[in-house]
């Protein structure tokens, strides 16, 4: 069986995206940015604020499909900006510390100049034990 939950950004439309799509136990949370369901872009200049953002984004998308931030198992960041990389670290590591998700962050140009981070999550639910 397969669900998918949208957050309503224009360009899961124009693109054919969902935000996230849930296969049997597994969620794939697609590359979330700081947008609002308008575009607007959030937090603009602060990566570390774009990435609270993104990470609450990320966590009401799992709840719509009966999975939590726990069950997160990778994550994958992309900051426009590298000197940005310890900001978000640190912001990934307030929300992941205690379940310490595989991890990749690397600098990629992003889809605007306001966008600082863009986030994808992939969980297992029930994989956390």
């Amino acid at each position: 069986m397969r669900r998918t939950i949208s957050t309503g950004t224009p360009w899961e439309g124009l693109a054919g995206y969902a935000r996230a799509v849930r296969v049997g136990q597994a969620v794939y949370v697609s590359g979330t940015t700081a947008s609002d369901a308008t575009g607007a872009v959030q937090h603009v200049g602060d990566a570390a604020g774009q990435a609270r953002y993104i990470l609450d984004k990320i966590a009401a998308a799992l709840t719509g499909l009966d999975a939590t931030l726990d069950d997160v198992v990778r994550t994958r960041i992309y900051v426009r900006n590298i000197a940005d990389w310890e900001a978000v670290a640190r912001v990934h590591g307030a929300y992941f510390g205690s379940i310490r998700p595989a991890n990749t962050l690397v600098r990629a140009e992003l889809v605007s100049p306001e966008h600082l981070v863009e986030i994808e999550a992939d969980a297992l639910i029930g994989g956390a034990g």
